[in-house]
């Protein structure tokens, strides 16, 4: 089967704990495989992300990205208005897009189909807010501050991660939460996620202690969407109200921004792959 790309790249980061130089070797060797060699490798952190120009410098078609969902974000935010196609790979903690795109499978899996051609090219649905871009999701609120546990475990510890979640346990059960509009009911935090239909926002429940625990274990453990939830709208413009400057996990990256805050629907401006 005569592969669709004939240019593709890899992104990767040496770095990550997810990094292995087995399956980076085997990415590469699978390109070889199908008669298109990587013509560039571009490895974090020492390397830099290739913006639109480069990648069309270089004629790349294909740019495979094996890292977290964060640095996904980062590539196709400065891939915007290239001519080819990203095909994002689980290369760190969540990897969400990876799995909305490919299902949970390992990443030479994915390579295999997309040279294969058993692949879906287009655009995806995308949330856009002053901050920038999200592709895969937007968790707003107090209890983003899980992720900083989360972070904490990865790099050093159970022990460490457990002296910090007193404090994100206070916060999502204390702090002023966030709300969609003005008289909206408050959540400890608000999951947004872009679709075809609009965007869709969910408010996280801590109504008793099971909600709490199981919202804890979402957190650390895997997919925060996991926990306790329920539908709030689908709308293409969601605008959301707090107290105090709202914290963001935006595609696995921390950030804050000031309240009130709207977040629009809108669409990729560089194709992905999708293989299921």
């Amino acid at each position: 089967m005569t592969s669709p790309f004939t240019r593709p790249a890899l992104i990767c980061n040496t770095q990550s704990g997810s990094h292995d130089d087995a399956v980076r070797e085997q990415i590469a060797q699978l390109c070889q495989t199908h008669g298109t060699p990587l013509v560039a490798t571009f490895a974090l952190p020492e390397g830099e992300i290739p913006d639109a120009a480069e990648l069309q410098l270089q004629r790349i078609d294909l740019l495979i990205v094996w890292t977290g969902d964060g640095t996904i974000n980062a590539a196709a935010t400065r891939a915007a208005g290239w001519g080819g196609a990203i095909l994002p790979l689980p290369g760190g903690t969540l990897n969400l897009l990876s799995k909305a795109l490919h299902g949970d499978r390992p990443a030479t899996e994915i390579v295999a189909d997309a040279l294969d051609g058993k692949v879906r090219r287009c655009p995806i649905p995308t949330i856009e807010s002053d901050g920038g871009t999200a592709f895969i999701t937007i968790v707003a609120g107090p209890a983003t501050r899980w992720a900083e546990v989360r972070e904490t475990m990865r790099q050093d510890g159970l022990i460490e991660a457990s002296r910090a979640a007193p404090d994100a346990l206070d916060e999502m059960m204390n702090a002023p939460g966030v709300r969609v509009g003005e008289d909206g009911k408050a959540y400890p935090a608000v999951i947004l996620t872009p679709t075809p239909m609009g965007i869709h926002a969910d408010g996280i429940l801590t109504e008793g202690t099971a909600d709490v625990l199981r919202h804890g274990l979402a957190w650390l453990s895997g997919d925060f969407r996991d926990g306790p939830s329920e539908p709030i709208v689908t709308d293409a413009t969601i605008l959301l109200e707090s107290e105090q400057p709202i914290s963001l996990e935006y595609d696995g990256e921390l950030d804050e921004v000031a309240s009130p805050a709207t977040f629009r629907l809108g669409t990729s401006a560089v194709d992905f792959i999708a293989t299921a």
